[in-house]
């Protein structure tokens, strides 16, 4: 019998009580690995009121002992590293070395949560006026939430609870129902590490679940990452409720190679970023972009990359990781994405690599790498966040038409450049409208010690996820203002 899961609310795994269910197949089999509870208003104000009582006992807890917990998860995440990658990878599909990278790539967050105590430090300012001093504190919202996304079932919850539990609050995390499973390991994580119960939670769900979380009078913050629609649909109703959001979008990221470039790298990278995963990434590299004449030979690279990469399940240590695809989560997302291919066609672009050959049919929900030429600004090729194994290449002339079509895009999470010219690469990086930027670097991801900046319709609030601005998202201010008679 299929296992339901539970909801891992004050320290201990619970029952939901509902006929509502998902089903969590394995992208490589199509094997359901379990079945997802929609989690109910009733539900969801259980865990927001056992988060909220463990806020009152966590706020008081010194920020040295809150911080100290962290050096135990780590170690703890890093003993089941494997043990984590596998179980992202049997639920997501990515390949298990990637699935190990995004886990240390958590890890990081969690090394940046345990210097809260340097972090979160606030100002003071010595006689402003004759007797008086003003010092500015932070302090914890109080309950604070995620939703996170599939493609990267370990790291990005630990983009957002690591943070917000080191600045004294209580986490609600809100998995996708695609990849369950990470999410109620970490929360068993975080209770071995010592975090006390209620401190982190773990409720399942669909849309209803999300809306109550935003909705709960206790929540006092939501975080999240999605699609474009998603995150504006997020940002707006929990903004009109009063409250902090920072609601990462979606992405259709340009990677330019300019006549300079090192051809060898540049191709290689351009493929690694528009494939790994699938291209289920928000910095997939999903248009190449050709300057001047290097168009021919970066399109035959590319389809000799191509021809020679292997299609595979991600637990296939023996699969090259760099060139590999594995399949796509669902078979919706590959029915959806095999449409986009014909459409593409349809549109006039060249096919140069029929990522559907080989893969109409069969156990899993595969694709091959699948490569367009002649992709103009205003094909659904360059438009759409295909969020899969789709390249689009696009011609320009120079520089200047490259980062006017970046520019038109309503997304501005990412882009990058392959050159070995600086002054283009100056150029580039000071002129293109996009929060992360890569030179010869095809995933500019920042480290946990920078901010996940997108612009535009790739970020909807004011603070980003990791870095400083996780630390200020996740704290209020307090200035207090003194004289001593």
């Amino acid at each position: 019998m299929t296992e339901v899961l539970k909801n891992y609310i004050g320290g201990k795994p619970i029952d939901v009580e509902v006929a509502e269910q998902s089903e969590v197949p394995d992208p490589a089999t199509g094997e359901i690995l379990g079945l997802v509870p929609m989690s109910g208003v009733e539900d969801v104000d259980r865990a927001v009121k056992a988060a909220h009582e463990a806020f009152e006992e966590w706020r008081e807890e010194p920020v040295t002992r809150r911080a100290r917990r962290f050096f135990k998860l780590q170690v703890l995440m890093e003993e089941h590293l494997d043990e984590l990658a596998e179980l992202a990878t049997r639920e997501n599909g990515k390949h298990v070395e990637e699935a190990a990278a995004e886990t240390r790539r958590g890890i990081e967050v969690i090394e940046l949560a345990a210097s809260m105590t340097s972090v979160m430090k606030g100002e003071t300012l010595d006689q402003v006026s004759r007797g008086v001093d003003v010092a500015l504190h932070r302090e914890p919202l109080g309950v604070v939430t995620a939703i996170t996304p599939f493609n990267f079932p370990v790291m990005i919850p630990l983009w957002f609870a690591p943070l917000a539990i080191a600045t004294g609050n209580t986490f609600i995390l809100k998995p996708s129902p695609r990849t369950p499973l990470s999410a109620n390991r970490l929360a068993e994580l975080f209770s071995e590490a010592g975090f006390p119960d209620g401190v982190f939670n773990v409720v399942h769900g669909g849309r209803e679940t999300v809306e109550a979380l935003i909705d709960h009078p206790l929540v006092r913050a939501v975080s999240s990452v999605g699609n474009a629609a998603t995150a504006h649909n997020i940002y707006k109703r929990t903004a009109e409720r009063g409250k902090r959001v920072q609601a990462l979008g979606g992405a259709k990221n340009h990677i330019v190679v300019m006549p300079d470039a090192d051809l060898d790298l540049a191709a290689n990278g351009v493929f690694s970023s528009a494939f790994s995963n699938g291209g289920q990434r928000c910095l997939a590299g999903s248009v190449g972009v050709a300057v001047g004449q290097i168009g021919d030979g970066l399109i035959e690279k590319l389809a000799n990359i191509a021809r020679r990469s292997q299609v595979g399940p991600g637990l296939d240590r023996e699969m090259d990781s760099d060139i590999g695809l594995t399949p796509v989560t669902t078979a919706q997302a590959k029915e959806r994405i095999t449409g986009y291919i014909a459409r593409g066609q349809e549109e006039g672009a060249r096919l140069v690599v029929d990522g559907r050959e080989n893969y109409e049919d069969g156990e899993g929900f595969f694709l091959g790498p699948t490569i367009f030429d002649n992709v103009t600004p205003e094909m659904e090729l360059a438009k759409d966040e295909i969020f899969g194994p789709v390249l689009a290449i696009e011609r320009m002339g120079d520089l200047d038409d490259a980062i006017r079509t970046i520019n038109e895009s309503r997304y501005g999470n990412a882009a990058a450049i392959f050159t070995t010219d600086g002054r283009a690469a100056r150029k580039f990086r000071r002129e293109v409208q996009c929060g992360m930027i890569g030179v010869n670097i095809s995933v500019p991801a920042p480290v946990a010690y920078f901010p996940f900046t997108g612009w535009k319709d790739s970020f909807f609030g004011d603070l980003h996820a990791t870095g400083r601005d996780g630390v200020e998202f996740y704290t209020e201010r307090k200035v207090v203002i003194e004289r001593w008679q």
